[in-house]
């Protein structure tokens, strides 16, 4: 096997190990590409590619996780830390879109080191190596970072409209466990006689059910207002036609609630500063 088809096996796992530690499915891409680039200018001789593919990956998106910090950040600091779980259940897998908010905040060495970790079952070893510590060095970085994440801060919760948002993005991708995680269990859909009319469902019940119908869809929704609430709606010549009316708590989509009617349509704002549908035609 060429080293070309060797990269192209590995590229997948390269794509998900950078997509899980930016949290960018596009610069995740661009920094494989990257990977691809170094591997074919090197003369070095390399005695794993597997191994040498994610080091450099991973070092890659180190140098992007950084740049995103204005201020360089202590992340180094291995005085004692809450005892390691490192043969618990993993927590990365499992993490809500809220807690995306904490992760973002992790010290870069803390997210990397967990991140290889808990998502992807790398021992410690390997993770000093990418990293340039010690096993014991990343095995603190990794079990700090999982407390944090296990007890974010009460303001590490994201506002309604980032939940809400959130969910339509999950939605127009096709990103179904993202919606679950968004939708509380008991989550249900409703309309007003109007909206129905339009062709929206009545009801329908239960998260799973209302993930199933908003997977993959919505591709025409924009962020809205409703009063001083954070909602979306499916415009159509620049005027809406159905506002998704959200109920938020908690962090999670409790009731989304489909309205079309007039007098509901003319209270809508744009929430990216366009005009209200009532006073003039807004940007579709």
């Amino acid at each position: 096997m060429d080293q070309t088809e060797a990269f192209l096996l590995e590229r997948p796992r390269l794509v998900a190990i950078a997509s899980r530690v930016l949290d960018d499915h596009v610069e995740a891409e661009d920094v494989v590409q990257q990977a691809w680039l170094r591997l074919h200018r090197t003369d070095t001789e390399i005695e794993s590619l597997p191994a040498w593919l994610t080091t450099v990956t991973t070092r890659l998106c180190l140098d992007r996780l950084r740049s995103r910090t204005p201020v360089p950040v202590a992340d180094v600091d291995l005085g004692e830390t809450v005892s390691d779980p490192a043969d618990d259940v993993a927590l990365a897998d499992t993490v809500g879109v809220g807690l995306q908010v904490v992760l973002d905040r992790l010290a870069p060495r803390e997210r990397v080191a967990f991140v290889l970790h808990d998502s992807f079952g790398f021992e410690f070893a390997t993770i000093a190596a990418v990293l340039d510590t010690t096993p014991a060095a990343a095995r603190k970085l990794a079990s700090r970072a999982r407390a944090k994440v296990a007890q974010p801060r009460p303001e590490d919760r994201l506002a309604d409209w980032e939940v809400v948002d959130a969910f339509m993005a999950a939605a127009r991708n096709g990103d179904f466990d993202r919606l679950l995680r968004l939708l509380a269990p008991d989550a249900a859909v409703t309309a007003d006689d109007a909206a129905v009319l339009m062709g929206t469902p009545q009801q329908i019940d239960g998260a799973d059910q209302v993930a199933t119908f908003f997977d993959g869809s919505a591709q025409a929704a924009l962020p809205v207002f409703l009063g001083d609430r954070p909602g979306t709606a499916w415009f159509h010549r620049g005027a809406a036609k159905v506002v998704f009316d959200f109920t938020v708590a908690d962090g999670l989509v409790r009731a989304i609630t489909f309205r079309a009617a007039p007098d509901v349509l003319s209270r809508v704002v744009r929430r990216d500063g366009g005009e209200p549908t009532s006073g003039g035609r807004a940007e579709g």
